[in-house]
């Protein structure tokens, strides 16, 4: 299967930032070719196939740095376009589940990419798409795996009206949450793998507006305002100030307290959360377009690290073994880290090694296992999220994070260390360090704060 020039092959199902990831870590190995059933647009555009590009996206620092390890120098290619590189938390304004505002500490050394996702995407694809070792194969469908239990050989698909199989050393399904894997691999006989899915009900609401003239040079802070699990419904929002001059603001709630696609509902929904902060700042602000809406937001793992048996020459990632309530931020900073663990593997061994697939998807959740006790810590506590509610010791666990972010809200040190845990760049091991555990004994040095942090210049700038 690999190709005269003796370099091994591969194929991506998807044409997502996971799929680009994981083909920029392939291109080291193998020639790749990247099947995308749409037509990408040139330039940051909306496409079909990535349906929640108009909500809120950020990128933690833990993806910062997995994005440029994966292509050096990206994010400073982001960046030169109107991208910013946001402080946590010296240039956000966050209010978090249990409600406690975190004070504005300019200490640690974490920074949140912050952009439109079509242009992320459109960023992705241009530094992808100029290495000769990578193909993309766009209005193509992946219709079957080929191969058997033991190992897949590669891809059927229909293009343009035909259908066609792409051999390939390694197939990587980076095709989303509609991942057709669980039907491919129950085709050749083998067994389906646990899954979970914990649903929070939560639906989201994204408006786009201009940004107050005077807050475009100003370096205007991200707004942020969690709902909260123990005062159903959690309602909260999100003030993203991106590229272009403009906002992305992006409203949520679970069951009963819902926001609507409604466009002369959506600032008195922000006024009406239990802060108002978000909705005072839109008091005056101009809307661009119409409001878009989503449910897509339940938190959904495949278990594949666990199967007993798993073909050779294919690896999942992404949203097809881990999706994420949005709200948490992590989807692009796990797809980049698992893109790592691709590489790292393939560095240590071969691309056509038995059990090298294996491996893969047994590291790979690790990244993925952070994120989702982020996720499933939070979203569990709603009514209704899952089938089994949790345990004692979830819900231990979840009292001692919210002691460890009241303690971080108040303390530099406690925050560096929450903030390590939070950006996916440690394990959550690391909220039991000195660094937390120290100032959560002897109490905070300073008081919680009462209120939003904005200071009056930022309120007078964007209001002016």
């Amino acid at each position: 299967m690999s190709d005269p020039t003796g370099r091994p092959t591969a194929v991506v199902i998807g044409a997502s930032a996971t799929g680009l990831f994981a083909a920029a870590a392939l291109a080291e190995f193998a020639d790749v070719t990247i099947v995308e059933r749409d037509h990408l647009p040139d330039g940051p555009t909306d496409r079909r196939g990535v349906p929640q590009s108009r909500h809120a996206h950020l990128v933690w620092s833990g993806g910062v740095a997995a994005f440029n390890e994966l292509l050096p120098g990206v994010v400073d290619d982001i960046v030169a376009r109107g991208g910013r590189l946001v402080h946590i938390m010296g240039n956000m304004v966050s209010r978090a589940p249990n409600e406690v505002w975190f004070r504005r500490f300019l200490s640690t050394h974490h920074r949140n990419l912050v952009c439109s996702r079509n242009l992320l995407d459109a960023v992705l694809r241009e530094r992808l798409l100029k290495d000769e070792r990578v193909t993309l194969r766009q209005n193509t469908t992946a219709l079957v795996l080929e191969g058997d239990a033991t190992r897949i050989t590669g891809v059927r698909v229909r293009s343009d009206g035909n259908e066609l199989t792409l051999k390939a050393d390694i197939v990587i399904d980076a095709s989303g949450r509609g991942s057709r894997t669980p039907q491919w691999l129950e085709n050749f006989g083998l067994p389906n793998v646990a899954e979970r899915r914990v649903d929070a009900g939560v639906a989201y609401a994204t408006r786009l507006f201009r940004a107050p003239h005077n807050t475009v040079d100003a370096g205007f802070p991200l707004i942020n305002v969690q709902a909260n699990p123990a005062k159903a419904p959690g309602q909260g929002g999100i003030i993203l100030p991106i590229e272009d001059g403009q906002w992305i603001v992006t409203l949520c709630g679970t069951r009963g307290g819902e926001p609507t696609s409604d466009p002369d509902a959506f600032v008195d929904f922000a006024l009406g959360l239990s802060d108002p902060v978000i909705g005072e700042l839109l008091k005056d602000a101009e809307p661009l377009g119409d409001v878009a809406t989503t449910r897509s937001t339940a938190n959904h793992r495949r278990y594949y690290e666990k199967a007993k048996n798993w073909p050779d020459g294919f690896v999942v990632l992404g949203d097809a073994i881990a999706s994420y309530n949005p709200v948490y931020g992590h989807g692009l900073t796990v797809a980049a880290q698992c893109a790592l663990v691709v590489r790292d593997i393939l560095r240590a061994g071969q691309v056509t090694a038995d059990g090298t697939a294996r491996r893969i998807q047994r590291a790979v959740a690790r990244p993925v296992g952070g994120a989702w006790d982020l996720a499933v810590g939070q979203d569990a506590f709603y009514p209704g999220a899952t089938d089994t509610p949790p345990s004692a010791v979830e819900r231990l666990l979840a009292r001692f994070v919210d002691r460890a972010v009241e303690t971080g809200a108040a303390n530099p040190r406690a925050l560096g260390a929450l903030l390590d845990v939070m950006s996916l760049e440690k394990p959550a091991t690391r909220l039991f360090s000195p660094d937390m555990l120290i100032p959560m004994l002897f109490g905070p040095k300073k008081p919680h704060l009462q209120g939003p942090p904005l200071t009056d210049s930022e309120r007078k700038t964007a209001a002016s």
